[in-house]
């Protein structure tokens, strides 16, 4: 009986995702290439697989559009003491796609923006006890206003959650030219191109 309860509980959370699609009539409607243009900020924290607190982190980003093509480059400070950078290539389509690839993004992302949101997937290599480790990345992001965003994330491994990631997003300056933020990159990050 006991197993029966759980095999019904699983197919009823199954059941229950979300579609980016749902949200195509939320505003303000979310293009990259005008919230991720410039200087932004973000906070974040980082929850294991218990939903304990493992991680804290602040960030850098800047943005440069030249049409539906970015750069986002992204500069993290993390609670452990470690710097960390990606630097996202980004296509945004008419459709409302979205492709993007970094150096520790396996293959490519893709996703699809409705209304205020942004859903996608990819999968990410991360530092793991002295080596790397593939993780399943599932990307929300929500439009709150013109210069706030909030994104949620969860990683997965082998079809299981293993973290939650949380992060807010502000924008800080549209006009801001990223060389600056690439040049602290290279200065804080060994072996940041």
């Amino acid at each position: 009986m006991k197993k029966i309860s759980l095999l019904a509980i699983a197919a009823v959370l199954s059941g229950c995702s979300q579609s980016v699609s749902e949200y195509s009539n939320e505003t303000p409607m979310l293009k990259l290439d005008q919230f991720f243009q410039g200087e932004s900020r973000a906070w974040g924290v980082m929850h294991d697989w218990s939903g304990k607190q493992s991680l804290r982190f602040n960030a850098e980003l800047c943005g440069s559009w030249q049409g539906s093509r970015g750069d986002l480059y992204e500069l993290f400070y993390f609670s452990d003491g470690r710097i960390e950078q990606r630097h996202w290539q980004l296509q945004q389509n008419a459709d409302g796609s979205v492709s993007g690839s970094a150096g520790d993004v396996v293959g490519q992302a893709t996703g699809q923006l409705a209304g205020n949101s942004l859903y996608w997937e990819y999968t990410l290599r991360i530092p793991y006890d002295g080596d790397t480790l593939d993780v399943k990345v599932k990307d929300w992001l929500y439009l709150i206003d013109n210069e706030n965003l909030l994104n949620r994330t969860t990683l997965h491994k082998y079809g299981l959650t293993v973290g939650e990631l949380t992060l807010s997003i502000q924008q800080q300056n549209k006009n801001a030219d990223c060389a600056a933020l690439q040049d602290k990159i290279r200065r804080e990050v060994p072996g940041a191109g």
